[in-house]
C-alpha cells in the first residue's frame, strides 16, 4: 500500500494532474476578485488551504460511511485515487464548515466569503469533470446517439463531457455578470444552477447509487440543494426589501 501511494504522488494519474490545475486556476481567479468582496488575499488563500483538504477528506470519507460495507471489505481503497470513490456534497460540506469556522475566526462576512470563493468552487466543478472523462468514471447509460463514447463495452452517453460543458456554461454566466448583486446571491446562484444541472445529468448517468432500488441518490440530494438555494435566494432578497 505504501509503495503504491508513492507512485501516485510522483507519478500522478492524469486525473489528479487536471484537479490540481483546476485547483490553481480556480483559487488564482477567486483571488483576483476577492476584494470586491470584502476578503482579503491572504483571508481568501487560507480558506481556499484548508477548506481543499477538508473537501477531499469530507468527500472520501462521506463516500465510505455511505458504502460502509465495501470499505470494510477492503479498507486499503479509501486511499484509492479513483475520483468515482467520492462523495461531492459531503466534500463541499466540509468544506463549506471549514471556510465557516475559518471565516468567523478572522471575522469575515459569512456570505461575502461565499461569493468571494464562488470563482474557485465554480472551476473546481469543471476540473471535477474533466477528472471524471480521463478516469472513465462517472459513465453514462448506454446509447445509440452518434455522439456517444466508447467506454467500459458499450456506446455510452459522454456525461462527463455534458457536466463539463454545463460548468463552464455556468462559470460563464456567474464570472461575466455585471450586476452588483446582495451578497449570498452570487454562490446561491451557483449552488441552484450546479444542484439543477445534476439533477438533469443523473437520468443518463449508469454508476449511481440507488435508494429504494428506484431512485437516485445524487438526484435526491440534488433536489435538496436546489430547493434550499431557491429558499435562500428569496430570503437574502427579501431582506434586500426591508433595508
Amino acid at each position: 500500500m505504501i509503495i503504491e501511494l508513492f507512485r501516485n504522488i510522483f507519478a500522478p494519474p492524469r486525473h489528479l494532474i487536471l484537479l490540481v490545475l483546476a485547483i490553481w486556476l480556480g483559487a488564482s481567479l477567486a483571488e483576483k476578485r476577492s476584494e470586491r468582496y470584502s476578503i482579503s488575499k491572504d483571508d481568501l488563500n487560507a480558506l481556499v488551504y484548508y477548506g481543499f483538504i477538508g473537501f477531499i477528506i469530507g468527500g472520501r470519507l462521506s463516500f465510505a460511511l455511505q458504502n460502509i460495507s465495501a470499505f470494510i471489505q477492503s479498507p486499503r481503497s479509501i486511499f484509492s485515487v479513483n475520483p468515482d470513490l467520492f462523495d461531492t456534497f459531503g466534500g463541499i460540506s466540509v468544506f463549506i464548515i471549514i471556510a465557516l469556522v475559518l471565516g468567523q475566526r478572522r471575522n469575515l462576512s459569512f456570505w461575502s466569503t461565499l461569493d468571494a470563493l464562488t470563482p474557485f468552487f465554480a472551476i473546481l466543478a469543471i476540473g471535477l469533470s474533466l477528472s471524471h472523462l480521463a478516469a472513465g468514471t462517472a459513465f453514462g447509460i448506454p446509447t445509440t446517439q452518434p455522439w456517444g463514447i466508447d467506454l467500459w463495452n458499450a456506446t455510452r452517453h459522454p456525461t462527463q463531457i455534458y457536466a463539463t460543458i454545463a460548468s463552464l456554461l455556468i462559470f460563464s454566466l456567474l464570472w461575466f455578470q455585471k450586476q452588483n448583486l446582495r451578497s449570498g446571491i452570487l454562490f446561491l446562484t451557483f449552488t441552484s444552477l450546479t444542484a439543477g444541472t445534476q439533477i438533469f445529468l443523473g437520468m443518463f448517468r449508469a454508476n449511481s447509487i440507488l435508494l429504494f432500488n428506484s431512485i437516485k441518490q445524487e438526484q435526491v440530494i440534488s433536489l435538496v440543494v436546489l430547493i434550499l438555494s431557491f429558499i435562500f435566494i428569496e430570503l437574502r432578497y427579501a431582506q434586500t426589501k426591508k433595508v
